[in-house]
């Protein structure tokens, strides 16, 4: 596997008003999963790729965030902290020991997703990065996506996904049902699930905070043909929801969460 020295930009800066039953005091990212926030989930995928450089976009609530990552070590798990020096001491060894360099950048309350990209393009030296959003989940293969990426020449290369659906889907006839079938993936279309690989050329795309980079951006890569795409036929799952929180808890409690791909 070739790892290129890319940095991983995670948009953190949302309000998350879909899920204002925990996120009235914190950013929908600190949503927790498990023992740790959806936010640490995601970083432990590109670090089982070898990624380890973030930059997470900080907005609503960054001073959760912020809080976190400056006393990670008191988070992680048991620690010793000397209140003569102010030092806290990790007292193991387990799988929350990483070593992760991580800018904390400040891109504004009310600023949109393509807003967000464009502030954080000053801190990258890199002609690309990483680039996803900070709540939802992925077993996807990002070496994979990086070859789609090069291969094509895109400008930006987004992973393609398709949900389960909540529902089972009925076909029928006058009163009688002809077909029942349970929720598949196979039922719903392809949808942007982000793990995005971008080029700093984006920059020419990004206008300034209230760019939605969804909208224009990528609307008009696509119609120059520089929008490449990874299908992704495994497991995604956002958190948009309190029932979405509950399903991502619910398979981590259980030891079947299938982003869980680091060791």
């Amino acid at each position: 596997m070739i790892k290129l020295d890319w940095p991983v930009v995670i948009l953190a800066g949302g309000m998350g008003t879909r899920l204002k039953e925990e996120t009235e005091f914190r950013p929908k990212p600190m949503v927790k999963v498990g023992h740790q926030p959806i936010l640490w989930h995601i970083m432990r995928i590109y670090n089982h790729y070898g990624y380890n450089n973030f930059i997470i976009c900080l907005g609503y609530r960054g001073d959760v965030i912020r809080e976190y990552f400056h006393h990670y070590n008191l988070h992680a798990g048991d620690a010793m902290i000397d209140l003569g020096t102010r030092d806290t001491i990790p007292l193991h060894n387990g799988s929350d020991r990483v070593d992760w360099k991580v800018l904390l950048a400040e891109t504004g309350l009310k600023t949109m997703t393509g807003g967000r990209v464009k502030e954080a393009l000053k801190y990258i030296d890199s002609d690309d990065f990483l680039l996803t959003y900070g709540d939802g989940v992925c077993d996807v293969n990002i070496p994979q996506v990086i070859e789609v990426h090069k291969k094509t020449g895109a400008i930006v290369t987004l992973t393609a996904v398709r949900p389960i659906s909540r529902f089972g889907r009925i076909n029928f006839e006058g009163n009688l049902i002809t077909e029942f079938r349970e929720k598949s993936p196979l039922d719903e279309s392809w949808i942007n699930g982000g793990f995005f690989v971008v080029n700093k050329k984006i920059g020419d795309y990004l206008k300034g905070p209230e760019t939605v980079f969804e909208q224009d951006p990528l609307m008009t890569l696509a119609s120059e043909r520089k929008l490449g795409v990874y299908y992704h036929e495994g497991f995604w799952q956002c958190m948009d929801t309190q029932r979405e929180a509950e399903y991502l808890n619910e398979l981590w409690n259980n030891q079947i969460a299938p982003w869980k791909i680091w060791v």
